[in-house]
Protein backbone atom coordinates (compact mmCIF):
# COMPACT_ATOMS: atom_id res chain seq x y z
CA UNK A 1 0.00 0.00 0.00
CA UNK A 2 1.35 3.40 -1.01
CA UNK A 3 0.55 6.06 1.57
CA UNK A 4 -1.24 9.15 0.30
CA UNK A 5 0.74 12.14 1.59
CA UNK A 6 -0.42 15.68 2.20
CA UNK A 7 1.82 18.55 3.29
CA UNK A 8 1.59 21.85 5.13
CA UNK A 9 4.42 24.26 4.39
CA UNK A 10 5.96 25.39 1.13
CA UNK A 11 9.63 25.89 2.07
CA UNK A 12 12.76 23.85 1.37
CA UNK A 13 12.21 21.51 4.32
CA UNK A 14 8.84 20.37 2.96
CA UNK A 15 10.37 19.84 -0.46
CA UNK A 16 13.16 17.79 1.12
CA UNK A 17 10.69 15.60 3.00
CA UNK A 18 8.55 14.99 -0.10
CA UNK A 19 11.66 13.97 -2.05
CA UNK A 20 12.69 11.62 0.77
CA UNK A 21 9.17 10.19 1.00
CA UNK A 22 9.05 9.52 -2.74
CA UNK A 23 12.54 7.99 -2.65
CA UNK A 24 11.35 5.37 -0.14
CA UNK A 25 8.64 4.24 -2.53
CA UNK A 26 6.22 4.23 0.41
CA UNK A 27 4.39 7.52 -0.23
CA UNK A 28 2.84 9.51 -3.04
CA UNK A 29 2.09 13.23 -2.73
CA UNK A 30 -1.64 13.79 -3.26
CA UNK A 31 -2.32 17.15 -1.59
CA UNK A 32 -0.62 20.43 -0.71
CA UNK A 33 -2.01 22.98 1.75
CA UNK A 34 -1.17 26.66 1.59
CA UNK A 35 -2.93 29.75 2.90
CA UNK A 36 -2.21 31.37 -0.46
CA UNK A 37 -3.39 29.44 -3.51
CA UNK A 38 -0.75 30.88 -5.84
CA UNK A 39 2.22 29.97 -3.64
CA UNK A 40 0.73 26.52 -3.09
CA UNK A 41 0.35 25.95 -6.81
CA UNK A 42 3.91 27.10 -7.48
CA UNK A 43 5.21 24.68 -4.86
CA UNK A 44 3.05 21.75 -5.94
CA UNK A 45 4.02 22.13 -9.60
CA UNK A 46 7.45 20.67 -8.79
CA UNK A 47 5.75 17.33 -8.19
CA UNK A 48 3.30 17.18 -11.07
CA UNK A 49 -0.44 17.78 -11.00
CA UNK A 50 -1.04 17.81 -7.25
CA UNK A 51 -4.25 19.31 -5.82
CA UNK A 52 -3.76 22.45 -3.71
CA UNK A 53 -6.03 23.29 -0.78
CA UNK A 54 -6.46 26.55 1.09
CA UNK A 55 -8.78 25.00 3.70
CA UNK A 56 -7.26 22.37 5.99
CA UNK A 57 -10.57 20.58 6.55
CA UNK A 58 -10.99 20.10 2.81
CA UNK A 59 -7.52 18.59 2.48
CA UNK A 60 -8.06 16.25 5.45
CA UNK A 61 -11.27 15.05 3.81
CA UNK A 62 -9.54 14.31 0.49
CA UNK A 63 -8.51 10.74 1.36
CA UNK A 64 -5.10 11.38 2.93
CA UNK A 65 -3.25 8.70 4.87
CA UNK A 66 -0.46 10.91 6.25
CA UNK A 67 -0.06 14.64 6.85
CA UNK A 68 3.42 16.20 7.06
CA UNK A 69 3.39 19.51 8.98
CA UNK A 70 6.15 22.09 8.57
CA UNK A 71 4.25 25.24 9.50
CA UNK A 72 5.39 27.73 12.18
CA UNK A 73 5.64 26.01 15.58
CA UNK A 74 2.69 27.89 17.04
CA UNK A 75 0.34 26.37 14.44
CA UNK A 76 1.30 22.73 15.03
CA UNK A 77 -1.08 22.07 17.92
CA UNK A 78 -4.32 22.97 16.14
CA UNK A 79 -3.24 21.36 12.87
CA UNK A 80 -2.27 18.10 14.58
CA UNK A 81 -5.56 18.09 16.50
CA UNK A 82 -7.50 18.46 13.26
CA UNK A 83 -5.57 15.62 11.62
CA UNK A 84 -6.09 13.22 14.53
CA UNK A 85 -9.81 13.98 14.58
CA UNK A 86 -9.87 13.14 10.86
CA UNK A 87 -8.02 9.84 11.55
CA UNK A 88 -5.02 10.93 9.49
CA UNK A 89 -1.49 9.98 10.57
CA UNK A 90 0.84 12.92 11.34
CA UNK A 91 4.51 13.70 10.87
CA UNK A 92 5.14 17.06 12.54
CA UNK A 93 8.37 19.01 12.46
CA UNK A 94 10.06 19.84 15.72
CA UNK A 95 9.28 21.46 17.98
CA UNK A 96 6.00 19.59 17.80
CA UNK A 97 4.21 21.43 20.62
CA UNK A 98 4.85 24.40 22.89
CA UNK A 99 4.41 22.89 26.35
CA UNK A 100 3.26 19.79 28.29
CA UNK A 101 -0.30 21.11 28.47
CA UNK A 102 -0.61 20.91 24.70
CA UNK A 103 1.11 17.53 24.66
CA UNK A 104 -1.35 16.12 27.21
CA UNK A 105 -4.28 17.14 25.03
CA UNK A 106 -2.72 15.49 21.98
CA UNK A 107 -2.08 12.27 23.92
CA UNK A 108 -5.71 12.19 25.00
CA UNK A 109 -6.81 12.61 21.39
CA UNK A 110 -4.47 9.83 20.26
CA UNK A 111 -5.99 7.56 22.90
CA UNK A 112 -9.44 8.37 21.50
CA UNK A 113 -8.19 7.60 17.96
CA UNK A 114 -6.01 4.52 18.55
CA UNK A 115 -5.36 3.78 14.89
CA UNK A 116 -3.64 7.15 14.36
CA UNK A 117 0.16 7.42 14.61
CA UNK A 118 1.89 10.73 15.32
CA UNK A 119 5.63 11.29 14.83
CA UNK A 120 7.91 14.21 15.64
CA UNK A 121 10.39 14.54 12.79
CA UNK A 122 13.70 14.32 14.65
CA UNK A 123 15.51 13.04 11.58
CA UNK A 124 19.03 12.86 13.02
CA UNK A 125 18.30 10.20 15.65
CA UNK A 126 17.03 7.87 12.89
CA UNK A 127 20.16 8.11 10.77
CA UNK A 128 22.63 5.17 10.71
CA UNK A 129 25.48 7.32 12.02
CA UNK A 130 23.49 8.27 15.12
CA UNK A 131 22.70 4.63 15.76
CA UNK A 132 26.40 3.75 15.41
CA UNK A 133 27.16 6.55 17.86
CA UNK A 134 24.55 5.25 20.33
CA UNK A 135 25.97 1.73 20.12
CA UNK A 136 29.46 2.99 20.98
CA UNK A 137 28.14 5.11 23.88
CA UNK A 138 26.52 2.00 25.35
CA UNK A 139 29.88 0.21 25.18
CA UNK A 140 31.87 2.93 26.95
CA UNK A 141 32.99 2.13 30.48
CA UNK A 142 32.04 5.54 31.83
CA UNK A 143 30.52 8.81 30.63
CA UNK A 144 32.27 11.87 32.03
CA UNK A 145 30.36 14.50 30.07
CA UNK A 146 29.35 15.71 26.63
CA UNK A 147 29.12 18.91 24.60
CA UNK A 148 26.73 19.15 21.66
CA UNK A 149 26.88 22.19 19.37
CA UNK A 150 24.46 23.36 16.67
CA UNK A 151 24.73 27.03 15.76
CA UNK A 152 23.78 28.31 12.31
CA UNK A 153 23.15 31.80 11.00
CA UNK A 154 19.45 31.99 10.18
CA UNK A 155 18.43 32.99 6.66
CA UNK A 156 16.02 35.41 8.37
CA UNK A 157 18.50 37.02 10.74
CA UNK A 158 19.32 39.79 8.28
CA UNK A 159 15.62 40.67 8.27
CA UNK A 160 15.64 40.83 12.06
CA UNK A 161 18.69 43.13 12.00
CA UNK A 162 16.83 45.33 9.51
CA UNK A 163 14.03 45.85 12.04
CA UNK A 164 11.61 43.13 10.98
CA UNK A 165 10.21 40.40 13.24
CA UNK A 166 10.36 37.19 11.17
CA UNK A 167 8.41 34.13 12.32
CA UNK A 168 11.49 32.03 13.07
CA UNK A 169 12.74 34.68 15.51
CA UNK A 170 9.43 35.50 17.11
CA UNK A 171 8.02 34.23 20.42
CA UNK A 172 4.49 34.74 19.10
CA UNK A 173 5.19 31.84 16.73
CA UNK A 174 6.83 29.72 19.48
CA UNK A 175 10.18 30.10 17.78
CA UNK A 176 13.72 30.91 18.82
CA UNK A 177 17.12 29.27 19.15
CA UNK A 178 16.08 26.59 21.63
CA UNK A 179 12.82 25.59 19.95
CA UNK A 180 14.25 25.53 16.42
CA UNK A 181 17.92 24.48 16.72
CA UNK A 182 18.50 23.54 20.34
CA UNK A 183 16.02 20.71 19.96
CA UNK A 184 18.59 18.80 17.83
CA UNK A 185 21.21 18.47 20.59
CA UNK A 186 18.44 18.07 23.18
CA UNK A 187 16.94 15.12 21.30
CA UNK A 188 20.40 13.56 21.01
CA UNK A 189 21.11 13.98 24.72
CA UNK A 190 17.82 12.46 25.87
CA UNK A 191 18.07 9.57 23.40
CA UNK A 192 21.61 8.76 24.56
CA UNK A 193 21.46 9.52 28.29
CA UNK A 194 17.79 9.68 29.30
CA UNK A 195 16.08 12.37 31.36
CA UNK A 196 18.36 14.72 33.30
CA UNK A 197 18.14 15.27 37.05
CA UNK A 198 17.89 19.02 36.44
CA UNK A 199 18.33 21.50 33.59
CA UNK A 200 19.41 25.12 33.24
CA UNK A 201 19.31 27.49 30.29
CA UNK A 202 21.43 30.62 29.89
CA UNK A 203 19.78 32.43 26.99
CA UNK A 204 21.01 35.43 25.03
CA UNK A 205 17.80 37.22 24.16
CA UNK A 206 17.02 39.39 21.17
CA UNK A 207 15.28 42.73 21.68
CA UNK A 208 11.90 41.07 20.99
CA UNK A 209 12.35 38.67 23.94
CA UNK A 210 13.16 35.62 21.82
CA UNK A 211 16.28 33.62 22.58
CA UNK A 212 18.72 34.23 19.74
CA UNK A 213 21.32 31.83 21.11
CA UNK A 214 22.06 30.10 24.36
CA UNK A 215 23.76 27.43 26.42
CA UNK A 216 21.79 24.74 28.21
CA UNK A 217 23.23 22.43 30.84
CA UNK A 218 21.62 19.08 31.55
CA UNK A 219 22.72 17.69 34.92
CA UNK A 220 22.90 13.92 35.28
CA UNK A 221 23.93 12.01 38.40
CA UNK A 222 27.62 11.76 37.51
CA UNK A 223 28.11 14.13 34.58
CA UNK A 224 26.79 17.16 32.71
CA UNK A 225 25.80 17.58 29.07
CA UNK A 226 26.28 21.07 27.63
CA UNK A 227 24.17 22.14 24.65
CA UNK A 228 25.27 25.19 22.64
CA UNK A 229 23.03 26.54 19.89
CA UNK A 230 22.04 29.76 18.15
CA UNK A 231 20.57 31.43 15.10
CA UNK A 232 22.71 34.55 14.85
CA UNK A 233 26.15 33.10 14.08
CA UNK A 234 27.88 30.11 12.51
CA UNK A 235 29.83 27.78 14.79
CA UNK A 236 32.35 25.27 13.46
CA UNK A 237 32.98 23.70 16.86
CA UNK A 238 32.68 19.93 16.93
CA UNK A 239 30.59 17.98 19.41
CA UNK A 240 32.04 15.30 21.66
CA UNK A 241 31.23 12.71 24.29
CA UNK A 242 33.83 12.12 26.98
CA UNK A 243 34.44 8.73 28.51
CA UNK A 244 37.05 7.80 31.10
CA UNK A 245 39.97 8.42 28.78
CA UNK A 246 38.21 7.70 25.51
CA UNK A 247 36.23 10.21 23.43
CA UNK A 248 33.65 10.21 20.65
CA UNK A 249 34.15 13.11 18.23
CA UNK A 250 31.22 14.32 16.10
CA UNK A 251 31.45 16.89 13.33
CA UNK A 252 27.84 18.04 13.94
CA UNK A 253 25.28 16.57 16.30
CA UNK A 254 22.56 17.43 13.76
CA UNK A 255 24.28 16.44 10.51
CA UNK A 256 26.45 13.51 11.71
CA UNK A 257 28.63 13.41 8.61
CA UNK A 258 31.66 12.15 10.54
CA UNK A 259 31.73 10.33 13.87
CA UNK A 260 35.00 8.98 15.30
CA UNK A 261 36.00 7.03 18.40
CA UNK A 262 39.35 7.84 20.05
CA UNK A 263 40.36 5.19 22.59
CA UNK A 264 42.74 7.57 24.40
CA UNK A 265 45.69 5.28 23.67
CA UNK A 266 46.53 6.52 20.20
CA UNK A 267 43.95 4.66 18.13
CA UNK A 268 41.07 6.36 16.36
CA UNK A 269 38.23 4.50 14.60
CA UNK A 270 35.73 5.88 12.12
CA UNK A 271 32.20 4.97 13.25
CA UNK A 272 30.30 6.77 10.52
CA UNK A 273 29.49 5.76 6.97
CA UNK A 274 28.70 8.11 4.05
CA UNK A 275 25.38 9.83 4.68
CA UNK A 276 22.42 9.68 2.33
CA UNK A 277 21.96 12.60 -0.04
CA UNK A 278 18.63 13.27 1.67
CA UNK A 279 18.95 13.17 5.51
CA UNK A 280 15.18 12.63 5.90
CA UNK A 281 15.21 9.28 4.09
CA UNK A 282 15.61 7.08 7.17
CA UNK A 283 12.86 8.73 9.20
CA UNK A 284 10.44 8.68 6.27
CA UNK A 285 11.00 4.94 5.82
CA UNK A 286 10.69 4.18 9.53
CA UNK A 287 7.45 6.15 9.89
CA UNK A 288 5.93 4.34 6.91
CA UNK A 289 6.95 0.98 8.38
CA UNK A 290 5.31 1.81 11.72
CA UNK A 291 2.08 2.94 10.01
CA UNK A 292 1.95 -0.23 7.91
CA UNK A 293 2.99 -2.60 10.72
CA UNK A 294 1.25 -1.10 13.78
CA UNK A 295 1.30 -4.34 15.80
CA UNK A 296 4.79 -5.55 14.94
CA UNK A 297 6.35 -2.11 15.54
CA UNK A 298 4.14 -1.03 18.44
CA UNK A 299 7.06 -0.86 20.88
CA UNK A 300 9.12 1.22 18.47
CA UNK A 301 6.26 3.69 18.12
CA UNK A 302 5.63 3.86 21.88
CA UNK A 303 9.33 4.55 22.45
CA UNK A 304 9.38 7.39 19.90
CA UNK A 305 6.26 8.98 21.35
CA UNK A 306 7.64 8.78 24.90
CA UNK A 307 10.92 10.38 23.79
CA UNK A 308 9.04 13.19 22.04
CA UNK A 309 7.07 13.88 25.22
CA UNK A 310 10.25 13.92 27.31
CA UNK A 311 11.89 16.38 24.92
CA UNK A 312 8.82 18.60 25.16
CA UNK A 313 8.97 18.53 28.98
CA UNK A 314 12.67 19.40 29.19
CA UNK A 315 12.35 22.03 26.45
CA UNK A 316 9.62 23.74 28.47
CA UNK A 317 11.64 23.63 31.70
CA UNK A 318 14.62 25.17 29.91
CA UNK A 319 12.48 28.00 28.54
CA UNK A 320 11.02 28.62 31.98
CA UNK A 321 14.50 28.71 33.49
CA UNK A 322 15.51 31.44 31.03
CA UNK A 323 12.23 33.35 31.17
CA UNK A 324 11.35 32.71 27.51
CA UNK A 325 7.54 32.78 27.42
CA UNK A 326 5.24 31.66 24.60
CA UNK A 327 1.61 32.89 24.35
CA UNK A 328 0.18 29.42 25.00
CA UNK A 329 2.07 29.22 28.32
CA UNK A 330 -0.63 31.44 29.83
Amino acid sequence: MTLKLGTIGTTWITQQFIEAAHATGEYVLTAVYSRRLESGQTFAAQFGEVPVFTELADMLASGLDVLYIASPNSLHFEQVKAAIQADVHIIVEKSAFENPGQYAQIKALLTAHPSVRMFEAARHIQQPNFKALATKVAEMEQISGATFVYEKYSSRFDAYLAGENPNVLNREFAAGALADLGIYPLYAALRLFGMPVSQHYFATKLNNGTDGRGTAILRYTNFDVTLIFGKGANSYQHSEILGLRDTILIDSIAELNQVEYDDGRGARTLLSTPVADNPMLDEAKLFADIIKQPVELANTYTDLLALSEQVNAVLTKLREDAGVVFPSDH
